[in-house]
């Protein structure tokens, strides 16, 4: 068979109809015409779609931390500051590790192995291998080269002065923000805003270059306490010798400046190291001194003469008849821890009688003496924006039987913090008036206060509350060598289920020096448990031994002679009555 070339083919021969070579040409130009149309309309007017797209595949805006605001004392010495440290951070899908290189890597971060390969196995674009590295640490991980393995610097947050100050500085999380104490309650002025900047990253990650303008970033503000290191160390410092004599569950102490209101010191014991928290627990956490309520016994004793005196129901020479020392209101008695025989009201005071403060308080009506705890704080927070503050408990003078308003003279029937127990006792220190507290440093005096009582009420309260710790009185063991003293003690049983319990509470606040006052101490004990457990014993000594340090400290003047204090050791005080 005679074969045929392609181009000679018959088939080739025969002629196409006009309109389909007219169709295909024209579907040709218009398939043309659509690309160049979309192209022109791509990249000449609605480019920013690709150009987003592009610049997803290699741009990244980077964050630039902001440095957080230091916490000082008074003085300025640093209470917290940030300091930086590395995050190692892995892109998962780029790292691909020999098992010799992540045995490595995971002793350098001290992760063990399967951990780290389990991260390294997430399906996630981004993940923090280790985060808060010593930079010496993260200098290795960069040394080693590792594909997907990359770092940032952050900030870890470091407090010099450890567990002095833990409550009340408190700390921070590993993202920056504060977790407790100020850390907390200041966090918005302490943050400041992180700034950021536009890079050029390869597939890797790794940065080439810079691109566009970079926002700087506004660092924290300093914050600067009404602390002062000083005072907060002795305060500390005493009152863990005296939870290790009497081998106490917790305690606390709180330091207030008379003319300013600012909190000088506050110290809860147990403690804890901020700096190390792996095995901390809530118990640590507390601020006792703003969240523990107790019931403060005979420290407010004063509050109930002091409201007495202001209504004219007694003056300081008033004779109140104490014996047998004991009295019954209904079906209760209340009772001495020694019978006397006719006080002044002054003497009920030294001598802490519960029937002579319970007569005073009786011959008052239920809601005047509401009105007045209410007035010095008792049954609210006092709103210092600390976290965590409670308010104590008052119950409303509708419901009060006589019993109750009697047993509320003497502190019991009633709780309240150690910070307000300190700031109330202000009004006896200052004119009978109430500043506002202050956790801050405070430049002037405050031109505002509650009056509470009146100043001379006041003066006469400050006399009785130094007979109290002058031989014959509760509390010879606070007295100070070269300072007249102030204040009043307090022993109260603790609450246990509904019912008063074989365990106590030890207080004492007061002030000095007394011609002129400068600061008051206030100071708790919970569940001394080696034999002695009054407020004379327990609390009054730490009282004296942080006054008289901070005294000197501050640098205020002696007002009485400087005499040795073994005398007072010598003589016992007298036992007020749970």
């Amino acid at each position: 068979m005679k074969s045929v070339r392609f181009s000679k083919s018959p088939l080739l021969s025969q002629p196409l109809p006009i309109w389909r070579r007219h169709l295909v040409l024209f579907l040709l130009l218009f398939g043309f015409v659509v690309l160049i149309g979309r192209a022109f309309f791509l990249q000449g007017i609605n480019n920013e779609f690709l150009g987003d797209k592009g610049r997803a595949r290699f741009e990244r805006v980077l964050d630039v931390s902001a440095t957080r605001g230091r916490i000082t004392d008074r003085h300025g010495a640093i209470l917290a500051v940030s300091t930086p440290v590395r995050s190692v951070w892995a892109i998962p899908e780029d790292a691909d590790l020999k098992p010799k290189q992540a045995r490595q890597l995971a002793a350098l971060l001290g992760m063990n192995v399967q951990d780290l390969n389990r991260k390294l196995a997430a399906n996630r674009d981004f993940v923090y291998l280790k985060r808060q590295l010593p930079p010496p640490v993260a200098e290795k991980v960069r040394e080693m080269k590792l594909a997907g393995i990359h770092e940032k610097t952050e900030y870890r947050r470091y407090y010099p002065a450890s567990e002095v100050m833990a409550h009340m500085v408190g700390f921070t999380g590993v993202e920056g923000g504060g977790q407790e104490g100020v850390e907390l309650a200041f966090d918005q002025q302490l943050l400041g805003r992180a700034g950021s900047r536009k890079v050029i990253k390869d597939r890797r990650g790794n940065v080439v270059e810079s691109v566009g303008g970079m926002k700087p970033p506004t660092n924290g503000k300093d914050i600067a306490l009404a602390l002062d290191a000083n005072i907060q160390y002795l305060a500390y410092t005493h009152l863990k010798q005296a939870l290790e004599e009497h081998r106490a569950k917790a305690g606390g102490v709180v330091v207030l400046d008379v003319h300013t209101g600012e909190v000088l010191a506050l110290v809860n014991l147990p403690t804890y190291n901020p700096n190390n928290r792996v095995r901390l627990v809530g118990e640590q956490l507390r601020n006792r001194a703003l969240t523990d309520r107790f019931e403060p016994g005979s420290t407010l004793k004063p509050f109930t003469v002091a409201l007495a005196l202001d209504k004219g129901k007694v003056k300081p020479d008033t004779q109140i008849q104490t014996a047998p020392g004991r009295l019954t209101i209904g079906t209760a008695t209340i009772s001495d821890s020694h019978a006397h025989e006719v006080l002044t009201v002054e003497e009920v005071i030294q001598k802490s009688s519960n029937v002579g403060s319970s007569k005073i308080a009786l011959s008052m009506q239920p809601v005047e003496m509401w009105t007045m705890f209410s007035a010095a704080g008792f049954g609210k927070p006092l709103q210092l924006g600390f976290p965590g503050e409670v308010g104590g408990r008052l119950r409303p003078p509708a419901g009060w039987r006589p019993i109750e308003q009697a047993t509320m003279s003497y502190g019991h029937g009633i709780s309240v913090t150690l910070i307000q127990l300190a700031r109330a006792y202000l009004a006896f220190a200052r004119d009978g008036d109430l500043p506002t507290l202050s956790l801050l440093r405070q430049d002037v005096a405050p031109t505002t206060s509650k009056q509470l009582f009146t100043p001379n009420t006041a003066r006469a309260m400050r006399k009785m509350l130094e007979m109290a710790v002058l031989p014959g009185g509760t509390a010879p063991r606070a007295q100070v060598s070269g300072y007249r003293v102030a204040g009043k003690t307090g022993t109260s049983h603790k609450l246990v289920d509904g019912r008063y319990a074989n365990k106590y509470v030890a207080s004492f606040a007061g002030f000095a020096p007394v011609s002129n006052p400068r600061l008051v101490i206030a100071v708790m004990v919970d569940e001394p448990s080696n034999g002695q457990y009054y407020g004379g014993q327990v609390a009054a000594p730490v009282f004296s031994q942080v006054m008289a340090g901070s005294l000197r400290s501050l640098g205020v003047p002696s007002d009485a002679p400087l005499t040795p204090l073994n005398q007072a050791a010598k003589n016992e005080p007298v036992q007020e009555v749970m």
